[in-house]
């Protein structure tokens, strides 16, 4: 069973929202959005800077907690410790948003009525129906 707390409603999206974090749980709870957000997030590091790409995974425990991310403007990975992380920002394209289960079920249910009507036409144009 899933925290609901951790995830985006999925009536709307966190696309352009902006998480300003003063505890560690806090940070923890954005980057739990964040590592289920399907687009790139922005982080703001303390030191200053900051770093653009798709988080794909943390480690929320340990001594050194850290996430990672594939960077929107170069190839390889970047980890980012915790510690480091002011701000988490939702700026790329949430490309999920709206597609729900539901319609996942449905589009493939339209795909499958297709099927077997494609194939009984064939099987009509052969006359084996």
């Amino acid at each position: 069973m899933t925290d609901a707390k951790y995830h985006a409603p999925e009536t709307g999206s966190l696309e352009g929202r902006v998480f300003r974090p003063a505890t560690l749980e806090e940070l923890r709870e954005a980057v739990e959005l964040a590592f289920d957000y399907r687009g790139d997030i922005t982080v703001e590091l303390k030191a200053g800077g900051q770093v653009t790409g798709y988080l794909f995974n943390r480690t929320a425990t340990g001594e050194q907690p850290t996430i990672e991310l594939f960077p929107a403007t170069s190839s390889g990975t970047m980890t980012i410790p915790y510690s480091e992380v002011a701000t988490i920002a939702f700026t790329g394209e949430d490309t999920a948003t709206g597609k729900s289960w539901e319609a996942w079920i449905s589009k493939k249910d339209s795909e499958r009525r297709r099927e077997v009507d494609r194939a009984a036409a064939d099987a009509k144009a052969r006359g084996h129906l």
